[in-house]
């Protein structure tokens, strides 16, 4: 392969990899981000539709520190028509620094996608919204199975704002 197509291919690498990390349009990570106070466990309220999760109730992800200074995440929710739990463990880094939300994360290799949280219940670390580097990917978690219905309307709300297809939110059985 000749030199000039080999750096076109590795520049196309980057560009489609770091759009995998991005950040929407009209959307801000959190800042004052307080990692240790994010680990534990979070359950999923509400989400965008994906294959990764299709069908699944009961979701939680809990987050953990790891000793190279990421973050293990393990993804779990219960297949109601298979009877069992699907897990799923990955690692986050930080995009930027660690006092903002922006993390990418990995569940198989060296891919990673974006983990933005662009809202947060920042004094008590009780409900948190997550979207991915486009609008497409959305997820409303908190620390309890569920969430007072006054948050979650002006959380959606908000969303709708941004630019979010709020109508496509799942809304997850516990």
């Amino acid at each position: 392969m000749p030199a000039k197509a080999i750096k076109y291919l590795v520049i196309l690498s980057l560009v489609i990899l770091g759009g995998c990390i991005s950040v929407p349009d009209n959307v801000t990570p959190v800042k004052n981000f307080e990692p240790d106070r994010y680990l534990g466990k979070w359950y999923e309220i509400a989400r965008f539709d994906h294959s990764f999760e299709r069908g699944l109730i009961k979701v939680s992800a809990a987050y953990s520190s790891r000793d190279d200074g990421g973050i293990k995440v393990v993804n779990r929710g219960f297949d109601p028509v298979k009877n069992k739990w699907k897990e799923a463990v990955g690692k986050a880094y930080f995009v930027d620094k660690k006092d903002i939300g922006r993390l990418k994360v990995s569940f198989f290799g060296p891919f990673y996608g974006a983990y933005n949280i662009i809202e947060l219940d920042q004094k008590d670390y009780r409900y948190s919204v997550v979207c991915g580097p486009d609008k497409s990917y959305l997820w409303i978690l908190a620390r309890k199975p569920d969430l007072d219905k006054n948050i979650l309307s002006r959380l959606v709300d908000n969303l709708k704002q941004f630019g979010f297809d709020t109508e496509k939110l799942i809304y997850v059985e516990h």
